[in-house]
């Protein structure tokens, strides 16, 4: 990874312009950053971004001891715009449900949570307070149906006319999204991906035989949002509106309705003023001219407030996914992501790059390469050699402002600790044995030393590695390799095994099985590579295929050190022809 030479990260750009921007707004006040999420389905590690940037932005600002408010709008009086797919306990049945609020909406089969939108609201608070996000959460739901927006809604109305010509400015208009350094063009494709709050594809408003309306009454009969104002009298607030899906029909006092919202573009430029939201980031779908953010900016100045500091984030992917969406199902959550990797490895990956880069999160082999780098640079840290970009960012991925994060007594290599869990299937006693034996000088006496991390490569190696990637150690020696071997190849058999009562420990190991064939070419055990001429590592590489073969039967596998240590010394004597 190319390292930044930047002395300030992001976050703390980010938090100066938004400390300075909220005193010239409200002197005195605690700072408002905002984020929107919409539980329509799995809230996925796309939607964690919407999260993840304005909460490391507003722990800066609360570590420097200002007051700070992060809210977490739950845009769960949305409409249920279609049935997911993959998603447990749900079927087709579920489209009849298609316009009702979130709230409305039955629970998946087996939940127990009383709708769709507290079924996914849970799993995301669940995963959120793992990560140590600080926020108050505000539901739409309530806010709409107890009241608390009834004069802005009026006020709306009142100006539906502004409105209406605000938006028509940008009805006609279909260009992409404006390309920002770090990130590819975007397409349609990416456009759906990138989904923050659910609501992007939300019309800005209807026209009927009542003119332009900012509003979408819920049916008093069918709970859909399919209706249609007829007429609308200013001065009474009498609506009637009718409705497409079931022809009920009823003519309300706006003034004392609450069953109904503003239409999206409507709504997110009431609520920055509303909440006086200072900083909120969005997604490419909110970003590209026309769309919901660009013109809300020029709709908040009707509700008398001003338009965030709003930065443009970029996707997140996945290892072995080019893009996510939680409407096509099977996209991981946050919540998947935390089951193989601890809450800091997650937190740095969004620390680390500026919102509008790309990155992705590993589900494959590819999460121990991040492991190792993470792991690097902890120890960089430590000894004091990191840059200071990588400082900030592992510092605002260890803790936050109310204090560090619980973590791993003993953090041995994810790697490692994967090996282990692939080789023991499940057996505790077998695997403190092996990682006990890692360091004899400093042996672990519990796997609670090496926990959570243990789990969290022990989950990996159960869910996210194929039946025929597993490592089974063979039962008797291949007794027809071990005959067929020359004289080379037995000797570098007698070596290994000559050394490795000297050698049981990870790093004594590691020396042993790299130094057989630099001995058998007359060189040192010690020797470098610089020491030695290239066809040593192509012995190397022969070497290790003869003993993956006589140990799992297989060309590859895990690291042989560890490997070794697994399998133990008595079968490992046997399985090699002792």
């Amino acid at each position: 990874m190319a390292q930044s030479t930047e002395t300030t990260d992001w976050v703390s750009r980010f938090a100066d312009e938004v400390i300075e921007e909220s005193e010239r707004r409200a002197p005195g006040k605690p700072v408002v950053v905002a984020s929107g999420l919409s539980p329509s389905g799995p809230i996925h590690l796309g939607n964690l971004r919407e999260v993840m940037t304005p909460h490391l932005v507003a722990d800066e600002i609360r570590r420097r001891g200002h007051r700070v408010r992060h809210l977490i709008s739950w845009d769960d009086y949305d409409r249920y715009r279609k049935v997911p797919a993959g998603v447990p306990g749900v079927d087709e049945s579920w489209a009849e449900h298609i316009g009702k609020p979130l709230t409305s909406v039955p629970a998946p089969k087996g939940s127990s949570y009383a709708s769709w939108a507290e079924h996914f609201k849970a799993a995301m608070i669940e995963s959120l307070a793992e990560l140590g996000v600080e926020f108050d959460g505000i539901s739409q739901t309530e806010q709409y149906t107890s009241g608390v927006y009834r004069e802005q809604i009026l006020h709306a109305i009142k100006h539906r006319g502004d409105i209406d010509a605000i938006l028509d400015q940008y009805r006609t208009k279909k260009a992409p999204a404006k390309k920002q350094q770090g990130q590819k063009p975007v397409d349609e494709a990416e456009l759906e991906a990138a989904e923050g709050s659910g609501a992007a594809a939300e019309d800005d408003g209807g026209s009927g035989s009542a003119g332009y309306f900012p509003y979408k009454p819920y049916c008093g009969n069918c709970e859909k949002d399919l209706t249609t104002v007829t007429s609308y009298d200013d001065d009474s607030t009498e609506l009637t509106y009718a409705c497409t899906a079931c022809g009920f029909s009823e003519t309300v006092r706006l003034s004392e309705f609450n069953r109904g919202k503003l239409v999206w573009k409507v709504d997110w430029p009431m609520r920055w003023a509303y909440e006086g939201v200072v900083f909120e980031p969005s997604g490419v779908d909110h970003s590209s001219p026309g769309s919901s953010f660009q013109v809300g900016g020029q709709i908040v100045g009707i509700f008398g407030g001003k338009q965030p500091i709003g930065p443009m984030y970029a996707f997140v992917g996945i290892s072995g996914m080019a893009k996510m969406s939680s409407s096509k199902g099977g996209v991981p959550t946050p919540a998947d992501a935390l089951r193989i990797m601890e809450p800091q490895l997650l937190r740095w990956l969004y620390a680390r790059r500026r919102p509008n880069q790309s990155f992705k999160v590993a589900f494959d082999q590819e999460i121990q390469r991040l492991y190792d780098e993470w792991d690097r640079l902890d120890a960089k840290v430590a000894d004091g050699s990191a840059l200071p970009a990588d400082v900030a960012a592992h510092a605002r991925a260890v803790g936050t402002a109310a204090g560090a994060l619980p973590r791993t007594p003993r953090p041995l290599s994810y790697r490692t600790l994967a090996s282990v869990a692939d080789i023991t299937a499940g057996h505790a006693d077998q695997a403190l044995r092996i990682l006990s034996e890692l360091d004899p000088e400093q042996p672990l006496t519990s796997l609670d030393e090496a926990r959570p991390r243990y789990d969290k490569a022990e989950a990996w190696i159960n869910t996210h590695v194929p039946a025929d990637q597993r490592t089974i150690v063979r039962d008797e020696p291949d007794a027809e390799l071990l005959k067929s071997l020359d004289e080379q190849g037995r000797e570098s058999l007698r070596l290994l095994l000559d050394g490795l009562a000297g050698h049981w420990s990870l790093d004594g190991l590691t020396h042993l099985v790299y130094g057989v064939p630099k001995v058998q070419a007359g060189f040192s055990a010690d020797a470098t590579p610089k020491e030695l001429p290239p066809e040593i590592k192509t012995a190397q590489r022969s070497f290790f295929a003869l003993l993956y073969h006589l140990l799992v039967g297989r060309d590859t596998g895990p690291r042989l050190p560890t490997l070794l240590l697994a399998v133990g010394q008595d079968r490992v004597r046997s399985l090699l022809g002792d």
